[in-house]
């Protein structure tokens, strides 16, 4: 009955997450001391990493990035790492896409990459800790790269995305590779390999290696006939991967909202219900990690049975697209203020622009509402492959025009933050340390320290603004400051 229970528990796929949070979840590099007794396989040999070839590896190549190849230069892998690890997060669309792409980027290593990968991990922790699993993983496979270090990413990236089955056949032919004790026995298990992993489980505990609480799951993991009727074991205050994977499969999933951001893809699944769905979706769609289209998606899936909340948001955008579907002007114009508000309050502004900016940017609307369609296709960038779509009607929205069509200096500022963003475009507004950095051809990490002044600057330090905005167009990136500059004005995270 016993082997017959396991059985079954582990014939039940896990289905893949659709899409895909240093936390790397799970990873903490821990070095795990041999059992006085094993239950692997004969050591298999593996190569030390190449680590300038790690350094280099990236998944979008510099004419797509529109960075040159020596994007470090002269600058110091360490010092780079840190700057990558301690990047702000998702503070605005712009900011994240110029994060992502230094991530993904294609170039010649620092002069001072180290033998143990070290920018190459960060990159991948990075990412993960953005939730842009998929990206993750694909930097890993087009860096080829191998050993524990590799290894520990791609096991956490695969408990997460629900492809642990591929993941634990390579640990099961590689024990070396191994994260520790818990993947051992958890992977022997999926195996069919019940008596080594309650062996292995008995010899970690039994050498301190594996904490009490760990230990207590993994038993229910291995057997859950012998804990029936016993209480429910209480949640870990910062569960890994591999914790979360477990108590999905003894029955007691672990809520994802208060987890790292990759967690909540888990709710994506059909078998999740359409309210965690909605609320997984929009979290990440907020980190602008789900694409826009997959959000509406979500949103019209079905009629909402509740109200207030995300029921409100539901109803207001299924409202709007309705209209918009019918090429109802008047119906678009009573129903494109509320649902504008209801994302708005959610700060999905951009999601939202990028889903009905174009469709209304052909409508003859009035008023308030032809203000709004307005911002939203300056947000969803429609100005950015012809001519401004639509005409501003105040002296904010002039601003935002000139801002958006290259020059803010040629429209009067309208407040602090305005007069900030257009001092980003003067020539001499580029601060000195950055131009340190641009002289010793250290492109990247004038990029991340342009992230860091901006993002201070969304908290209203608005010196922050002007530095970051001059040191982007001192790169050359103009584009990228002036969709910053546009953000910073319409989604206004201020305070």
């Amino acid at each position: 009955m016993r082997n017959k229970a396991l059985t079954l528990l582990f014939c039940m796929a896990v289905p893949a997450l659709a899409f895909a949070d240093p936390t790397v979840p799970g990873g903490n590099g821990q070095t795990w001391p041999p059992l006085p007794f094993s239950a692997a396989p004969g050591a298999v040999a593996t190569q030390p990493l190449d680590a300038v070839a790690l350094d280099s590896s990236g998944l979008l190549t510099p004419r797509q990035t529109g960075f040159p190849r020596n994007l470090w230069g002269a600058g110091q892998a360490q010092i780079i790492s840190r700057m990558i690890t301690d990047a702000p997060a998702n503070e605005l669309p712009a900011l994240h896409n110029l994060v992502m792409n230094l991530l993904l980027a294609e170039a010649m290593p620092p002069a001072s990459s180290d033998a143990d990968g070290t920018l190459f991990f960060a990159r991948v922790d990075k990412l993960v800790a953005l939730g842009a699993l998929d990206q993750a993983q694909a930097l890993l496979d087009v860096a080829r790269a191998q050993g524990p270090e590799a290894f520990r990413r791609q096991f956490d990236i695969a408990l997460l995305q629900g492809t642990e089955t591929r993941a634990c056949g390579v640990m099961n032919a590689s024990p070396q590779l191994s994260p520790g004790y818990p993947a051992r026995i958890y992977c022997l298990a999926r195996a069919g390999e019940w008596s080594a992993a309650a062996t292995t489980l008995h010899g970690a505990e039994a050498i301190g290696v594996i904490p009490q609480a760990q230990g207590a799951l993994i038993a229910r993991f291995l057997d859950p006939d012998l804990f029936e009727g016993e209480p429910s074991l209480p949640p870990p205050p910062r569960p890994t991967s591999l914790d979360w994977r477990m108590f999905e499969a003894i029955g007691e999933p672990l809520p994802t909202y208060t987890l790292p951001l990759a967690f909540a893809h888990a709710e994506l699944r059909d078998t999740a219900g359409w309210k965690s769905q909605l609320d997984a979706a929009e979290r990440l769609a907020q980190a602008n990690v789900l694409d826009a289209n997959h959000l509406m998606g979500f949103y019209t899936r079905q009629r909402p049975a509740a109200s207030g909340g995300v029921w409100d948001r539901v109803a207001a955008v299924q409202r709007l697209d309705a209209a918009v579907q019918a090429g109802d002007v008047r119906a678009v114009a009573q129903a494109l203020p509320l649902a504008w508000s209801q994302m708005q309050g959610a700060e999905l502004e951009v999601p939202f622009a990028r889903i009905f900016a174009e469709p209304l940017a052909g409508m003859a609307l009035m008023g308030d509402a032809a203000s709004t369609a307005f911002r939203l296709a300056l947000l969803a960038g429609i100005y950015e492959d012809g001519p401004m779509p639509l005409s501003p009607r105040t002296a904010q929205d002039r601003f935002l025009a000139a801002l958006a069509m290259g020059d803010p200096r040629t429209a009067h500022s309208v407040d602090g933050l305005s007069r900030a963003i257009a001092a980003g475009f003067a020539p001499d507004a580029v601060p000195d340390d950055t131009r340190e950095l641009l002289d010793q051809g250290r492109r990247g990490e004038v990029i991340l320290l342009a992230v860091d002044r901006i993002s201070r600057g969304v908290a209203g330090d608005l010196r922050g603004v002007t530095e970051g905005i001059a040191a982007l167009s001192a790169l050359g990136m103009d584009m990228a400051a002036r969709r910053v500059g546009v953000q910073l004005m319409i989604l206004d995270r201020r305070g």
